[in-house]
This record gives C-alpha cells, structure tokens and sequence, in this order.
C-alpha cells in the first residue's frame, strides 16, 4: 500500500512525439513515472490519442513545444484532456514557445501569433490545484504577460547553460558579441557576469530575411569572439554577424545559442560560410536535437533536462 501511495506521489511526464527525447531525459534524470499516450494518424490526417496511465489526482507534466500548428495542437489537445480527466496539478514544459518573434504587431492588422498562442493556452481546462505553462529563454520578456485566466505563465532561464558555453568556446579572455541591437541588454548582462567585454552590432532591415551590418561598437582586433542570440533560424544575420567581426579583425567567431531552430539546410549554410568556427546550442527544439546525429563536428548539443528537472523538483 506504502509503495502505491509512494508512486501515486510521483510525478507523471508525459512528452509530446517531437520531444519524446526530453521526456525521456527527464525520466532519466529524476524520481517520475514516464507517461504513455497510443497516437495514430487516421488517412485523412487526424490524430489520434489515448492516455494509457491513470491521471486522475496526479501531478503532470507534459513537454511539448508550440514549434508548428500541428505541434501546438497535439500539445494543447492532450493537455485538455489530461486536466479533464482530473489531474491534481498540470505543469506544461514549453521549451520553444514558437511565434515569439511575432510578439506584437508592426503594419496594420498584422496577427500577433504569440499572444493567439497563449489565449489558446489560457482556454484549458484547469487542473484542481493549478496549470503552469513553463517556457525557456522567450525572444520576448511581455509574452508570459499574454496569458489569462488561472494560468500561471513562467519564464524560465537557462543562463547557467549559456554561461558555461560561452566560457568553453571563448576561453579566459574573449569578446560577446550581439548579432544586433536587439539582443544588446541581454549580451551585457551576460557579458558581465563573464567578466570579458561587449561587443555590439548595429544593422538596418533590407527585408524580410535580409539585413546589412551598419556599424560595430566594440575593438575586437585579436580577438576570440563569441557570439550569443537566444534562437537561430535561417542563420543570414547570424552570418552577416560574424562577417562584420572578421572584418574588424576577430581571430575566431563562435556562437551560442539557446534555441537551435535549424529550418531547411540552416546548419549547412552557416557550415559553409568560412566565418563561423562552432556553435553550442540547447536541445529545447528537435532540429538541435537531431543535429547531434548529423551535424555533431560543428554543432554541440547541450542537453536542458538537468534544468527542467531542477525546476520539477522546486
């Protein structure tokens, strides 16, 4: 009877099927009981999805990532389900919140995806003694603010992983640089904490996808520079980046990041671009994770179970 209620105190983790290997770290790393969901996708492309465990006065967690529609709807649809069926308390491990770079409209009647995302978020059901939606490392501080209703929004950190990185790729002395203005608060905050200098990067827009380096604020001649950005995409700025501190004279361009998104051949072109040596990414999206496999002699994987699991145990 001892054991039951022993297990019945466990948490139950359950991981959407992009971030099945999260879920799995986590189980690895921690006291939970690893949750089981049956899904099936019928020929006219529904899903299918049956919770296999007892959830009723459970703590649960799920990990999932709004990292496409479908993605966000697998998410959302097991999440209303497991608090309908009577979870004690819901805790829903966003490690990549998609669409935060659409945090807030530019041109007239643009659709602000993040704050969608999070009033879709907001519409489930409650769990009996709360619903937490934990998300890493946001390209937005206000997005956790879009959240209503008796969701908790948290924003989780992983500077910790940032920190050792960069300290890895730069050694005992390097510069930090930005890839631009945008991320200039956070890279000398970080930069601080490192003890070593900031660089910054002003750029202007050419389009949707294009940008042009405008001006560089920092005396990186000799220098080893490590770049930080919270996420990489198409990986164009991030080129153009460590192009400006070549020119200026850096001796080496390295890049950390927190989310490697990765989208098309991404980590080919930053590879054959000649001014990027490394980069040291998270495995909060499933393209870093999958980069492990193909990309691993320029690209490290540092993996954030350890911190999901330090937070579950708070």
């Amino acid at each position: 009877m001892a054991d039951s209620v022993s297990a019945r105190r466990q948490k139950l983790v359950f991981g959407t099927h992009a971030y099945a290997y999260l879920q799995d770290a986590i189980c690895a790393r921690g006291l939970f009981e690893k949750g089981e969901v049956h899904q099936r996708i019928f020929p006219d492309g529904e899903r299918y999805q049956r919770i296999v465990n007892e959830v009723a006065g459970r703590d649960v967690v799920i990990v999932g990532g709004t990292i496409s529609d479908s993605d966000t709807l697998e998410l959302y649809d097991l999440a209303c389900s497991i608090a309908a069926y009577g979870a004690r308390t819901l805790t829903i491990l966003i490690p990549y919140f998609g669409y935060s770079t659409m945090e807030r409209a530019v041109m007239p009647r643009e659709v602000v995806t993040a704050k969608t995302r999070a009033r879709l978020l907001s519409a489930l059901p409650h769990a009996s003694d709360g619903t937490r939606v934990v998300m890493l490392d946001l390209h937005s501080e206000g997005i956790p603010h879009y959240f209503e209703g008796d969701v908790r929004p948290v924003h989780l950190y992983a500077k910790s992983i940032i920190l050792n990185a960069a300290r890895e790729l730069g050694g005992d002395a390097f510069v930090l640089g930005s890839t631009d203005a945008g991320r200039a608060k956070w890279v000398e905050s970080l930069a601080n904490e490192l003890g070593v200098s900031a660089g910054f990067i002003l750029k202007r827009r050419l389009s949707g996808e294009r940008t042009e380096v405008v001006a560089l604020s920092a005396d990186v001649r000799g220098a080893r520079v490590v770049i930080y950005d919270d996420m990489i995409r198409t990986g164009g700025s991030l080129i153009n980046a460590a192009e400006a501190y070549k020119s200026a004279g850096a001796t080496s361009v390295s890049v950390v990041t927190t989310h490697g998104v990765f989208p098309g051949g991404a980590i080919d072109k930053l590879r054959a671009s000649g001014v990027i040596s490394r980069i040291v990414c998270t495995d909060s999206h499933p393209a870093a994770h999958a980069a492990i496999a193909t990309h691993g002699d320029f690209v490290k994987v540092e993996s954030i179970a350890e911190l999901l699991v330090g937070y579950l145990g708070e």
